[in-house]
């Protein structure tokens, strides 16, 4: 699901529940960050990090422990990329070379509506006009918890390139349906801070895909090498 809303260039590896990845072995870095946390919160925290191996090992990249750094964000191999989510019975991770993308954020959840209240709390207001019409037209899909997941992928994407907190009001993000049956569609955020420099170039605009299926919804962000131009400001 997640591989494919991600370039070619990146591997992505992804379990469900009854996954043998749900019992992976853990180093003993990576015990000791959760060694105090419930049976649950240790099982997803293994199975993401066996995602990980797995697809440093199709990178051609050896096994080694998913430490997390500033802000809890996971710290890669050198010449690598990536992002990491879990939910409920499923996660994923996706790792790429850094000489093929900058950054990227995955997200996933489950397709269901947001609790109450926190919508007003994460989306701007033209968000939740825009929420409003798609709702309309497309009742089936829980847009609410769609957009939450898009703002989870962005927030991936933009830390690594910042080291810096970036607020659910500081991008608005629109999304677009592929077809009529909306289970599938691109994303576009527009960052109402400065964004990162990129090859020397400001990048107020991050774009990516989303899904619904199986269940779940979810979100890439996917930040590519600057192409020539002038750069902004």
């Amino acid at each position: 699901m997640i591989e494919e809303l991600l370039p070619e260039s990146v591997v992505a590896v992804e379990a469900r529940a009854d996954d043998p990845l749900w019992d992976a072995p853990l180093y003993p870095a990576e015990e000791a960050l959760v060694a105090r946390s419930v049976a649950k919160r240790r099982r997803e925290f293994a199975a993401v990090r066996g995602c990980a191996r797995r697809a440093m090992e199709k990178l051609g990249v050896p096994p080694q422990p998913v430490l997390t750094g500033e802000r809890g964000a996971p710290r890669w191999p050198d010449g690598l990329v990536g992002s990491m989510t879990h939910c409920d019975g499923y996660c994923a991770a996706a790792l790429v070379r850094a000489a093929d993308l900058v950054s990227l954020g995955i997200d996933a959840e489950p397709h269901g509506p947001l609790p109450e209240g926190v919508g007003p709390s994460v989306f701007l207001p033209a968000e939740a006009t825009r929420l409003d019409r798609l709702a309309a037209r497309w009742p089936d899909v829980h847009w609410d918890r769609l957009l939450f997941s898009a703002k989870e992928s962005v927030y991936k994407a933009w830390f690594p390139l910042t080291r810096k907190w970036l607020d659910f009001s500081e991008a608005d993000i629109t999304l677009q349906p592929d077809t009529e049956g909306a289970a599938n569609g691109t994303l576009r955020a527009v960052l109402l801070v400065p964004g990162p420099l990129i090859d020397g170039r400001r990048l107020q605009v991050f774009e990516g895909r989303w899904t619904v299926r199986e269940g779940l919804v979810a979100t890439s962000v996917v930040i590519p090498h600057a192409t020539a131009g002038p750069a902004q400001p």
